[in-house]
């Protein structure tokens, strides 16, 4: 919820509202260009994938017209039937540079290589050895072969000696292109994207830089797995990605096409920063029509809030003018009357408040002393037998004394309660010593001689506050607690530490709790329930003594199992200045 006068509030409202439509028009408008920018690059995406396949199928055309026409050569016959390798490879050479490839080998009906020339220096022999086993033992007339990290698409046809159809063969002719970086740069020119080939989950080569390859070694599966386009980011800038079989019948090959998104979307970072300057500019100039708005309306407001406030601190004086006759100045002139009926109120409701607190203090004082004097007056009498004796006349006497100390008591609660405006005299001190005097002094009245108090100091409770004052508070505390438990099985436990810089004062006992009736207004004159003695002071004085020293007190639990009070006061009042 806005807090703050009605101006801070409206141009807090127009704010938010001219930001949210910002933003709302920001993420709308980003939402749609992103999603139709997504839809472009993976129609792009998919383009570029018929544009490599339809490449494809020319350069296979291509490499295979060319081994046709090398296999059926004379002279590639005639230098098979030598089975001579080492022949057979300084006369291949020359067929190798005419056919233009990249991979050129010779081998005899078994696979076993006789003639090999490669662009790839040193390229391993067995490697393409076992490769060539492989694709005979398939019976296949293209393949793909792996070797020393590199990749070739070969074509392979027989070498017959004769040109018949019976003719015997005499070896096998394979003819190969290497998919190296030339490739992937033709492709990803004519795709407008970024290519990356692969055989068994591995790169062989990419346009990609190299900053970015370990990136894409990474993330490139996510693709390969996916249907359709998926999110690739490398680096920092974001693709998107596509996979598909660069060989439909070898799922071992894949080609990734990656276009990248970040560039594609450029342009919406420029419109995000227009409609937010416009929005901006919006705001301000609305803002300001606002406030100008906004003054005119609230001035008569807050001129009335004035008025509340000074009548809230008890000026009933504070002037208030009306202008004009609408709401706002009715609601002022309400109000000024208002402010005179409530103090006429007021002068009443006091004269009335003394008068019932002067019956209740008097009802109960006459109620709570009537007992004791009806003891003294009749004590007092058998006193006055002359046939008594020495030990009754002692009793007596005692009852009497008893009688005395009882209404001394109820005397100085009234007297602490109403001394409470004097000011405290903080000095150094320590809790323990305040609730053992109390404790002592609880434990000489034999009306609580068979209560056991417990007492536990955690530590060592020094601070600076009004000894006095606290004494007094303790010994209420200590006083309702042994009152209101069992003479024979009352327990009172008194716990004292200092917890975050204050001092903490625990009292518990397993009497049967306080009455619901009155926990409520517990800590009000003269709130008082099941006891046989007090006027209800006792937890006034404490709460106000409390509060005198900045602290806190608080019914911690109470039910039929006891109750227990809590008192937070700071280690250290300072001392009134002088």
């Amino acid at each position: 919820m806005l807090t703050g006068s009605l101006r801070i509030k409206f141009l807090l409202a127009f704010g938010l509202i001219s930001a949210l439509i910002t933003v709302f028009t920001l993420f709308t408008v980003g939402q749609r260009v992103q999603t139709r920018v997504r839809e472009q690059i993976a129609q792009e995406l998919h383009n570029s994938v018929d544009t490599f396949e339809r490449l494809q199928e020319q350069r296979e055309i291509t490499l295979e017209s060319s081994a046709r026409l090398l296999a059926t050569l004379p002279p590639v016959m005639a230098v098979m039937t030598s089975q001579d390798s080492a022949t057979i490879q300084d006369a291949s050479r020359s067929f190798w540079e005419l056919s233009g490839s990249q991979l050129f080998v010779l081998a005899d009906r078994d696979g076993r290589i006789s003639a090999l020339h490669s662009s790839v220096q040193d390229l391993a022999r067995p490697d393409l050895g076992t490769a060539l086993q492989a694709s005979l033992g398939a019976g296949k007339s293209r393949d793909w072969w792996f070797a020393d990290g590199h990749l070739f698409q070969v074509f392979l046809k027989p070498v017959s000696f004769g040109s018949g159809p019976d003719s015997p063969q005499i070896g096998v002719l394979a003819l190969g292109f290497e998919v190296d970086q030339g490739i992937a740069r033709s492709v990803a020119r004519v795709a407008s994207s970024e290519v990356a080939f692969e055989y068994d989950g591995h790169i062989v080569v990419t346009t990609i830089g190299a900053a970015q390859r370990g990136d894409l070694d990474r993330q490139v599966s996510q693709s390969r797995s996916a249907d359709g386009a998926v999110d690739v980011v490398l680096g920092q800038e974001k693709f998107l990605a596509t996979t598909v079989l660069a060989i439909p019948d070898t799922p071992a090959i894949t080609l990734t096409v990656l276009k990248s998104y970040d560039q594609a979307t450029a342009f919406l970072t420029s419109l995000n920063r227009w409609i937010v300057g416009v929005g901006i500019v919006g705001v301000l100039a609305g803002g300001l029509l606002v406030f100008l708005v906004a003054t005119g309306f609230t001035r008569p407001l807050a001129e009335l809030v004035q008025g509340v406030r000074a009548l809230e601190a008890g000026d009933f004086e504070y002037p208030l003018r009306v202008r004009g006759n609408d709401e706002v100045s009715t609601v002022t002139s309400a109000f000024d009357r208002m402010r005179g009926h409530l103090q006429d109120t007021q002068r009443q409701l006091l004269s009335t408040e003394r008068l019932a607190t002067i019956g209740r203090m008097a009802t109960s004082i006459s109620h709570d002393l009537r007992h004791p004097l009806t003891a003294i007056l009749a004590y007092a009498e058998f006193l006055s037998e002359p046939n008594i004796s020495e030990s009754q006349r002692k009793d007596f006497f005692e009852e009497i004394r008893i009688a005395v100390n009882r209404m001394t008591d109820e005397l100085n609660s009234l007297l602490g309660f109403s001394k409470q405006g004097e000011p405290l005299r903080p000095a150094p001190g320590h809790m323990e010593d305040v609730i053992a005097r109390s404790i002592q002094t609880l434990k000489v009245l034999p009306e609580f001689q068979g209560v056991r108090v417990h007492y536990d100091a955690q530590g060592d409770c020094a601070g600076i506050f009004d000894v006095g004052k606290m004494e007094r508070v303790v010994m209420n505390l200590l006083f309702n607690a042994a009152e209101a438990v069992s003479p024979q099985t009352g327990v009172i436990d008194v716990l004292s530490r200092v917890e975050n810089g204050s001092l903490v004062v625990q009292v518990s006992d397993n009497g049967p709790g306080i009455d619901p009736a009155i926990l409520e207004n517990l800590f009000q004159p003269f709130v008082s329930s099941g006891k046989e003695q007090g006027i209800g002071l006792g937890l006034t004085v404490v709460q106000k003594v409390v509060t005198d020293h900045g602290g806190d007190v608080r019914v911690e639990r109470t039910g039929p199992s006891g109750t227990c009070f809590i008192i937070r006061i700071p280690a250290a009042i300072p001392a009134p200045a002088v």
